[in-house]
């Protein structure tokens, strides 16, 4: 960092917290507003800001907190004390709730029969390569016990199902499609950046074929569809609808994230908005599934879709992050991958657009023809964060994670569910992996 060093944030490896200030790049004032990108109007809510909070949540369920009043439970370990969380938005002691890492277990472990009895159902073909993705299998079918991934999504599921006072059964059909649509979306983008490795493990395309995997993510998003509608509940045509316009924004997100690596005229706003499709859609629509199966009112499904895409938005600036300065060991993925790939990544537009001979240095790098070599990388990470992308993206997550905390508590949720959401959106934005 340009004229001082960086605050390690505990429990936070790879991404420290940076001091005030960078090259360039404006830092989020005090108080959860988000910074606004180039070009966004006066008065104007900027892309990835915060919307209006103003319109009745509808009824909330029996013994849910008051609105506006503070989230119960505790950080997660390794996010700070309870009630200095990273973006001031911490929660008061005394409701009794499990951990991040105990619900993102429980999540896998309530979702994954039903996950693999859906699997289970697609042309072998499919069915081998879907499941040699999830982890279950190696690739002639035998069991494995590899690493699944963290689960994120169908644990926001299932959470905003009881934040409305609905019920985990209900709800698991929701939390297994957004887990379908999420995996079909990784086996494409594998395949996309050409990426060999996924959770410390050669990635499906390198292992059956370019075409086996697109086909494998093609049947897992049918599926996804499939499992809404085969509930036969009154509100799974609504559930479709909103999962289909979480996928239609996904695929809009991919192809402008796609079409940045040939374009030399990325702004932020453009930046923002692509992540915020390709990452915040999907964990709104989790959050909204889960509520609309959960029963939750018109007001309650908005606002946890507006926590959810808040807290995707927040999650792909971490994301980025570790895309840049991930451990290889912890994140499963090769040093300095977006780098390598040239990817118009939030830190590295953010630095591009700032001011000085840093900025200008990076261009060069990303504009050259070859492929960058190891010390080109090194040095390629070391321009983003002089230039201050490192301290923007990251102050942008403390920010939308307020943002999001301020969503949850328009919902009047249930205590318990409520601090659990909260302890995994600070395990999301303060995460090492």
């Amino acid at each position: 960092m340009a004229g001082a060093e960086a605050t390690e944030l505990t429990g936070t490896a790879g991404i420290p917290v940076p001091p005030q200030g960078g090259a360039g790049i404006p830092v989020p004032p005090q108080g959860g507003a988000v910074v606004p990108v180039p070009g966004t109007p006066a008065g104007a809510v900027p892309a990835g800001g915060v919307p209006d909070r103003s319109a009745p949540v509808g009824d909330a369920p029996a013994g849910a907190a008051p609105s506006g009043a503070p989230l119960s439970g505790t950080a997660p370990s390794g996010a700070g004390p309870s009630g200095a969380g990273p973006s001031g938005a911490g929660s008061r002691p005394g409701v009794a709730h499990r951990s991040a890492a105990e619900v993102l277990t429980w999540g896998r472990v309530t979702v994954e029969p039903a996950l693999r009895a859906a699997v289970d159902g697609l042309p072998t073909p499919a069915r081998l390569v879907a499941g040699y993705h999830f982890g279950w299998w190696d690739e002639s079918g035998r069991a494995v016990e590899a690493d699944r991934g963290k689960a994120v999504r169908p644990a926001l599921a299932l959470l905003a199902a009881e934040a409305v006072g609905g019920c985990v059964t209900a709800a698991t059909p929701a939390a297994v499609a957004v887990e379908l649509v999420h995996n079909f979306s990784l086996l494409h983008d594998d395949v996309m950046d050409r990426d060999t490795t996924r959770r410390h493990r050669p990635t499906a395309w390198s292992v059956f074929g370019i075409s086996a995997a697109i086909l494998a993510g093609d049947a897992l998003l049918t599926l996804a569809l499939d499992v809404l509608a085969g509930t036969g509940r009154t509100v799974a045509p609504e559930a479709t609808r909103t999962l289909s316009a979480a996928v239609q924004r996904l695929i809009d997100g991919q192809c402008a994230d796609t079409d940045f690596e040939r374009r030399s005229d990325v702004t932020l706003a453009d930046c923002v908005r692509m992540a915020e499709n390709k990452t915040g859609a999907l964990l709104g629509a989790a959050c909204a599934l889960g509520a609309l199966f959960g029963g939750g009112s018109p007001g309650q499904v908005r606002h946890l879709s507006q926590f959810g895409s808040h807290l995707g938005l927040a999650f792909q600036h971490v994301d980025d992050l570790l895309g840049i300065w991930g451990d290889p060991a912890v994140t499963g993925k090769p040093a300095h991958s977006d780098l390598a790939n040239r990817k118009k990544s939030l830190p590295v537009v953010a630095a591009l657009q700032a001011t000085g001979p840093q900025a200008r240095e990076l261009h060069a790098l990303y504009q050259a023809d070859a492929e960058l070599t190891p010390a080109q990388l090194t040095h390629a990470a070391t321009l983003v964060e002089r230039a201050g992308g490192r301290t923007w993206s990251r102050h942008q997550a403390d920010t939308l994670l307020a943002a999001a905390q301020e969503d949850l508590r328009a919902v009047r949720p249930a205590p318990r569910p409520a601090a659990e959401l909260t302890a995994l959106a600070l395990l999301a934005t303060h995460r090492d992996h």
